[in-house]
């Protein structure tokens, strides 16, 4: 099978906002051709204004399809540093796995496993994606579950619910998690997303 390069996996605004990841990849979005991973958004992120976002979550999360895109380097430190600029990450919060050297990344060795499998049955030389770990009991003193995750959601306001409806809502289709099948079961989810214009169940 021939080499296709370093993958950059997706799954959560990666796949609509490269920011300043978009120099440094090359051709289209494969959609759905990543490995299947565990995600739920349970982490709270400073950098969407303290809403939920996606994360890779084997305890509270659902397997959803992961989504692949060429990097434009060769070198898989190169290609994990350009994925930790746009994410305002730490490279320890970068996971990546290398088939040539057999080096993996990543906090969770059942999922670098998975990547790994993935690699090399699809013929990638290696893959990058970003490792950031759930933090909602860490952000909030409670332990994550649907009911709690959307009273968050409900207690937000200005600039903080616009962002939180928004990534949410535009996250894949196929990032289809517990939280996600929640909302869209609500009245007030379907009202947020209609009032701004938004998909209640992903682009």
């Amino acid at each position: 099978m021939p080499d296709r390069g370093i993958a950059i996996l997706g799954y959560g605004s990666l796949i609509w906002d490269l920011d300043s990841l978009a120099p440094h990849v090359e051709g289209a979005w494969r959609m759905a051709a990543g490995p299947a991973l565990p995600m739920e958004f349970s982490r709270i992120s400073k950098k969407r204004r303290m809403g939920l976002v996606v994360c890779l979550d084997p305890e509270h999360g659902a397997p959803c399809p992961t989504h692949a895109i060429r990097s434009a380097r060769q070198d898989i430190a190169e290609a994990a540093q350009d994925l930790a600029r746009r994410e305002h990450a730490p490279l320890s919060r970068i996971g990546s796995v290398c088939m040539k050297t057999g080096r993996r990344n990543g906090r969770l060795p059942e999922i670098t496993a998975r990547i790994s499998q993935w690699c090399r049955q699809a013929g990638w030389a290696g893959a990058v994606w970003a490792d950031l770990d759930p933090n909602f009991h860490t952000v909030t003193g409670a332990d994550f579950t649907l009911p709690r995750a959307l009273a968050y959601l409900q207690q937000l306001d200005g600039a903080s619910l616009e962002e939180a409806v928004r990534y949410i809502a535009l996250a894949p289709a196929a990032t289809d998690t517990p939280l996600r099948r929640a909302l869209a079961g609500t009245s007030w989810w379907r009202a947020a997303c209609a009032a701004r214009g938004l998909p209640v169940g992903g682009r």
